[in-house]
């Protein structure tokens, strides 16, 4: 029973932004553009935070050249933990299994 998400253009997004900043009843006008309030406050965070790559469509974020490098940095950060983890767990079943072995 899941639900079709609806897709909005990304001048449908500008305009309904452009009218919330200029209005005080967000919620009003919500009503009138036939969209959830909170939908209307993601999009003006959105708007104000990223401005000219805000909407970029299909859920892809366009990203700076420094969130691209920090977001590569962090996917590194998380493989070499894993790594580190499964050596550890490796250590420490060979190293259970050397104290069990007399070595005759």
């Amino acid at each position: 029973m899941s639900r079709e998400r609806k897709a909005y253009p990304k001048e449908f997004k500008l305009m309904s932004v452009e009218l919330s900043n200029s209005r005080n009843d967000l919620t009003a006008l919500a009503k009138e553009l036939d969209i959830k309030v909170s939908l209307l406050y993601r999009w003006r965070k959105e708007f104000s935070d990223k401005q000219s790559t805000s909407f970029p469509g299909n859920g892809k974020v366009i990203l700076t050249e420094t969130e691209q490098k920090l977001a590569r940095l962090e996917k590194e950060r998380r493989e070499t933990q894993m790594e580190r983890d499964i050596l550890k767990k490796a250590i420490s079943i060979f190293s259970r299994n050397d104290s069990k072995y007399s070595g005759s």
